[in-house]
């Protein structure tokens, strides 16, 4: 009973979120699995992002809602399908993509505390920082939890990487698991099929 009672609620609110969410927010956004067909979770997000993120200022820049736990630094430099943007609800993620685009294939999961980054510090001079290269993820991955993305790595369609790797050089072949520090193939999954 009390999940149908919720279910009424949200879907008395969707329809306000519908007509509120496009003034803040791109309507790119705004559709996808987790609003269309009865879907509520984005309205939810939409709600909640409206009052944390324009009203409190977490994340005020970002054009896509976004838990305030999640730190992305140029949202105008990542790409993503409508569908995955439940990966930018959970906590601690660090995408950092200052001057180097971040592009994450559909149906790909992001586990928390994972770091996305574009650009190191200068090895010689830590106040400086090294120019920044693109991260491709493929479509259908999945990106443990603590795991860390550095920059210009590319990983291919249905790449796994484990928790707490940290990956340093790119899989573009993909269909494979990757794990340790620095990450390494550690099988690759054609031939489990």
């Amino acid at each position: 009973m009390k999940r149908i009672a919720k279910r009424i609620v949200w879907l008395l609110i969707a329809p306000l979120g519908m007509l509120v969410g496009p003034i803040f927010f791109d309507r790119k956004y705004l559709r996808g699995k987790h609003f269309d067909k009865g879907g509520v979770s984005g309205w939810r997000w939409v709600w909640r992002s409206l009052f944390l993120q324009k009203l409190f200022g977490f994340n005020r820049a970002i054009r896509f809602p976004v838990s305030p736990f999640i730190r992305v630094s140029n949202s105008r430099n990542i790409e993503f399908h409508p569908d995955d943007l439940n990966n930018f609800q959970h906590h601690g993620c660090y995408y950092q993509n200052f001057d180097a685009k971040i592009t994450i294939g559909h149906g790909t999961y992001i586990a928390p505390n994972v770091g996305l980054i574009t650009a190191n510090h200068d090895p010689l001079d830590p106040e400086k920082h090294l120019p920044g290269a693109p991260i491709e993820i493929g479509k259908q991955c999945w990106i443990g939890m603590n795991a860390v993305v550095l920059p210009g790595v590319t990983l291919g369609d249905r790449t796994v990487v484990a928790a707490g790797a940290v990956v340093t050089k790119s899989f573009p072949e993909g269909w494979c698991i990757v794990a340790g520090v620095p990450a390494k193939l550690l099988r690759s999954l054609k031939e489990t099929e």
